[in-house]
């Protein structure tokens, strides 16, 4: 992991560790990377709702004029739509200015490639070395060379037409409600669904930079569920900030998280024969009611580490058009280079369409197992995998399990923490189980 750059681009809180400073030479050396190969390099720049973004984009926009590029201003919009608008009209990259689900004061800085795709590691650091070099050779063009600002907010209805057009069926007489999380999906998600003629209740729709992910959207889904019941809805569905992904409630309220979403339009893909090898490519960390499910359905699925990059590398490998994360993160690859909310909320809801069946029972084709999971603070976590002490407790658990469940160990990618996690039918069981294993782990490596 390089000094800047993260597992989803350059983080930290706006104007302390993510400075206009940085923004400014971050576009700047995208631009001199970009423009080894281009003559005026085009980007595509599109942020969330937070009050730094626009201060963070005029200064990355700046970093890129003051090296020959181009800048493209989207305004607001879904990290999904810079990603295909940037593909669509051959830009050299898109950015996404945003930090997704995390609170207002935070922010971010991503990029896409031309493709649509995430940019790769190597790319990244150089980047990085160009951000960090002591003294900034990058090119410093003069008179008609220097770069250009266009303003493009317009191009949104692209997106728009884009993703209904995925789906085969109109949403009429579905009573939908939308959670806009205050985020990206504020203007867009209203508009898509309503294009579809469903009857749309919209949420947290009106943000003022400060608001949004505040008690509302993916991560806070009390008052969508509430909404649900209350307005006698069909499905309610919830962004996140940068509305890369989405999670659901069914008409009684409950919560469909990503696994049984995955579930339910995977079996959908099945039935018309469009899920190539019938096959889910998915994370360690979904749960073990999904591989029941589409084992039952006679489907298989791949299993990744953790990380909807990974996922992905899964799905190109193979050629697989579904894949995603419990958290809601799903890519359908037919349609979409990286996790789409908006898009993901229309296939969903198209798959309910089809079925003729309300949400609860396609939810209820999964089920659910009880999931229980500890973080371990450890001094190191080097060696865990080889201690002795450790993998007998770990064994110890899987045979107390047996084919009921299963035990899952693995350090975090950013923090010294080890995390263990148990799923089976009995969570009195499953903590019992993660105790045990947790305070071997302490003992072993605290």
């Amino acid at each position: 992991m390089g000094k800047l750059f993260g597992t989803d681009g350059v983080r930290g809180v706006a104007n302390a560790q993510l400075t206009a400073e940085m923004a400014f030479k971050l576009g700047r050396a995208a631009t001199a990377f970009f423009g080894k190969e281009h003559v005026r390099p085009v980007f595509y720049i599109g942020r969330d709702t937070r009050i730094s973004g626009q201060m963070l984009e005029a200064a990355l926009a700046a970093g890129i004029c003051s090296a020959g590029g181009q800048a493209v201003l989207l305004g607001i919009v879904p990290t999904p739509a810079v990603a295909y608008l940037t593909r669509k009209h051959q830009g050299q990259a898109g950015v996404v200015i945003s930090a997704s689900h995390n609170p207002y004061p935070d922010n971010g800085i991503k990029f896409f490639a031309g493709t649509g795709y995430k940019l790769p590691d190597a790319v990244e650091d150089k980047l990085e070395e160009l951000v960090l070099a002591e003294d900034d050779s990058m090119p410093r063009p003069t008179g008609e060379n220097v770069g250009t600002i266009t303003h493009h907010h317009d191009l949104i209805k692209e997106y728009i037409d884009y993703v209904v057009s995925t789906v085969n069926c109109r949403f009429d007489q579905l009573k939908i409600v939308v959670d806009c999380a205050q985020g990206a999906a504020y203007e867009i998600a209203p508009v898509a669904l309503k294009r579809l003629g469903a009857d749309v209740i919209v949420l947290h729709n009106q943000p003022t930079g400060t608001n949004i992910n505040d008690g509302c959207g993916s991560t806070h889904l009390e008052k969508l569920q509430q909404a649900v019941k209350e307005h006698r809805a069909d499905i309610g569905i919830a962004h996140d900030g940068d509305a890369d992904r989405c999670l659901a409630v069914d008409e009684t309220g409950a919560v469909v998280d990503g696994d049984q979403m995955m579930v339910i339009c995977a079996l959908n893909l099945m039935r018309h024969g469009k899920l190539k090898d019938n096959t889910l490519v998915t994370t360690v960390m979904s749960n073990i009611g999904l591989h029941q499910a589409i084992k039952k359905a006679g489907g298989k699925v791949l299993v990744t580490q953790v990380g909807d990059r990974y996922v992905l590398e899964g799905m190109l490998e193979k050629g697989y058009v579904l894949g995603g994360e419990q958290s809601g993160h799903i890519i359908f690859s037919d349609y979409s280079t990286t996790g789409d909310g908006v898009l993901t909320a229309l296939q969903l809801i198209n798959a309910v369409k089809e079925s003729g069946k309300k949400v609860s029972a396609l939810a209820g084709l999964m089920t659910r197992f009880p999931q229980m999971l500890v973080n371990i603070r450890v001094a190191t976590k080097d060696g865990w995998q080889d201690n002795r002490q450790i993998s007998e407790a770990i064994k110890a658990g899987e045979n107390e399990l047996g084919d009921e469940g299963r035990i899952l160990v693995r350090p975090s990618g950013t923090e010294p923490l080890i995390r263990v996690m148990a799923e089976g039918p009995q969570l009195d069981h499953l903590e019992k189980i993660v105790k045990n294993i947790a305070d071997v782990v302490k003992k072993e490596q605290g």
